[in-house]
């Protein structure tokens, strides 16, 4: 639960891996986070759909307070997580490419401005190296640029937070209570609210 940003695409085969890890690399300096470098070249021929979900190629950053934004991809060039390859990548389900090329990236604790520079950044970097590049914004920003309807979006979901929180402290556990038991009275009295 909170604000996210869904994304999925694929790098372009025109473009440099190197030239957009570089670039994400300079613009992770300038703001002090973090990042962690993968395979910085793709295989010319990757042997089999093993080698395919075995290593990820890119660059992820951690803004604080938020979830890590990968511009990671496997040896297709699809975009895939680190925890969708942990959680999807051997996996013979058939939804499991469905899943496996899924990223998010939660910002709802990192704030509005951590939240629009992540969107502008990944604006850049889908512009100039990737194709077929979607974004589900829950904060609309993306596909609106208005930062008042951010600033909105963002302060339901404060709101939200707040009652939940306040349900949790003012309503303790009871004795011999499941917890299924007690999350279901929580969201009974939320509801009222």
């Amino acid at each position: 639960m909170g604000l996210t940003i869904h994304y999925s695409g694929i790098f372009r085969d025109d473009a440099s891996l190197i030239e957009m890890i570089d670039e994400v690399k300079d613009i992770t300096q300038i703001y002090d986070w973090k990042y962690t470098v993968f395979n910085e070249q793709f295989p010319v021929n990757p042997d089999s759909k093993e080698h395919l979900k075995n290593e990820l190629y890119g660059v992820l950053f951690s803004p604080p307070s938020s979830e890590q934004v990968h511009l990671t991809f496997l040896s297709d060039k699809r975009m895939c997580s680190i925890i969708g390859l942990m959680a999807w990548g051997s996996s013979t389900e058939e939804k499991a490419d469905e899943y496996l090329y899924m990223l998010s990236t939660k910002t709802q604790f990192a704030g509005i401005e951590t939240h629009k520079l992540i969107i502008h950044i990944l604006k850049h970097i889908s512009n100039k190296y990737l194709t077929s590049f979607t974004v589900l914004d829950e904060g609309k920003y993306w596909e609106s640029g208005d930062e008042k309807l951010l600033r909105e979006i963002f302060s339901k979901y404060e709101a939200a937070f707040d009652i939940f929180e306040n349900a949790l402290q003012n309503n303790p556990i009871r004795e011999n209570e499941t917890f299924e038991e007690y999350f279901n009275r929580l969201i009974r009295r939320i509801g009222r609210k």
